[in-house]
């Protein structure tokens, strides 16, 4: 580990900087997003007014305002506690907690992640109590209990917990054993582990949140099941989700792989929809599968993984990495301060990559757009754009978005450009 290959002051300069823009950035955005809304909340845009009431705008208008609003706050505490765990020195009482209850080795190391994601997970969890029980049970969204809310939470920990520690064990022992080249093996092994998760998580993972019961109408089935046949496509099924326990919110989606996918609607989704606008609904998905989409992003998620490992073995031995970003490493045995360089690099990377949103948000509102032409070509492009309108309309989605805001954060088209193209399909 070299001792002065950059000073430290340098390291914590840069850290700051990244903090202040990034936080200032997305309070700017969001407050744009906020004056953009209240000022169009009072009358719908005029290529809605016949589909969209005004009682129905203003509920959307009023539901993203409060959105935002705790998003403010969340921002805040984003920034309060990447301090909190680096530069006021949290994670370096963390480390000397674990090491005077633990001998230093990998086992201190997983405990270290472990504690780290756990404490944030706690940290966290009044403002996903407060979006769920407070804004979503406001407007007439949430319809999950307290029970089952503490039921998924105990699950959703359990199950990290047993997917993420084998892994994270790997990744630590190959930063430890593996050499120089150690950051390969970790990706090799991690893109492995990723496509393991997506093949097993149709039957094992989903199911121990949600019941999947085979779709019985014979009429949506027949329709769907000639739409696959048209397109070129086979799934191994179609099946209805219970989305209707947590959320009066909808969707449709594909999962698993080759011939084993299964096409899944959310209950709520056959209440909204009629036949017609199913099949255009299912026919952009299937537009996202003919576009290889999702062959794509993951082809782009694995090469930004190689890179982020292959940044992370060259900070791992450079003390001011650590030093600058308030932890001390241990000089006479780097491979100790492999989960604390782990760690600084979770919080640290968002920062920098927050200001690429706008080009991964551009490609995903372009592939929005190659799915809606699929399924305006598949299907009927009237009965996509009838679809959409409802599923705007019933989820409360704004129709009057900032610009800027958009190009930043939106995966998906606002709904008068989407509406629009549609339109002239």
């Amino acid at each position: 580990m070299s001792l002065n290959s950059e000073p430290t002051w340098l390291a914590t300069l840069a850290l700051a900087a990244l903090i202040v823009a990034n936080t200032l950035v997305r309070f700017w955005l969001a407050s744009r997003q906020i004056r953009h809304i209240a000022r169009h909340a009072d009358a719908v845009p005029s290529d809605f007014s016949a589909s969209v009431g005004l009682p129905e705008h203003r509920k959307a208008a009023h539901y993203s305002l409060a959105k935002l609003r705790l998003g403010l706050l969340d921002i805040a505490l984003d920034a309060l506690v990447l301090l909190g765990w680096t530069l006021l020195g949290g994670l370096e009482a963390l480390n000397q907690a674990l090491l005077q209850w633990l001998d230093p080795g990998l086992m201190q190391q997983i405990a270290l992640v472990v504690a780290f994601i756990l404490i944030g997970g706690l940290i966290h969890l009044p403002m996903s109590l407060m979006e769920t029980f407070g804004i979503e049970q406001r407007f007439g969204f949430n319809r999950t209990t307290p029970a089952l809310w503490l039921s998924d939470m105990f699950k959703g920990v359990v199950l990290g917990l047993l997917l993420g520690v084998p892994i994270l064990w790997v990744v630590l022992a190959l930063m430890a054993a593996g050499g120089g080249w150690w950051w390969l093996w970790a990706w090799m092994a991690l893109v492995a582990y990723q496509l393991i998760v997506m093949w097993i998580a149709p039957n094992v993972i989903m199911p121990l949140f949600n019941k999947f019961t085979p779709l019985e109408d014979e009429a949506l089935k027949e329709r769907v099941s000639a739409l696959m046949a048209r397109s070129g496509f086979t799934a191994e099924g179609f099946f209805v989700m219970d989305g209707s326990r947590r959320s009066a919110h909808s969707n449709a989606f594909f999962t698993g792989f080759g011939a084993s996918k299964r096409v899944v609607f959310f209950d709520t989704l056959l209440k909204q929809l009629d036949v017609g606008e199913m099949e255009a609904v299912l026919a952009h998905e299937l537009g996202h599968f003919k576009h290889r989409h999702v062959v794509k992003m993951m082809v782009r998620s694995f090469a930004a993984t190689l890179l982020g490992l292959a940044a992370l073995g060259w900070l791992t031995g450079q003390t001011w990495f650590y030093t600058g970003l308030g932890v001390t490493p241990l000089l006479t045995d780097p491979s100790a301060n492999n989960a604390l360089a782990l760690v600084l690099f979770m919080l640290v990377l968002p920062l920098p990559l927050f200001f690429l949103n706008p080009l991964g948000s551009a490609l995903s509102r372009r592939q929005e757009f190659e799915a809606d032409a699929y399924a305006a070509k598949h299907a009927r492009a009237n009965d996509l754009r009838t679809a959409l309108l409802k599923l705007y309309r019933d989820n409360a989605s704004t129709l009057t978005p900032d610009p800027l805001y958009v190009a930043f954060y939106y995966s998906h088209p606002p709904a008068g450009q989407r509406l629009a193209r549609l339109a002239g399909a």
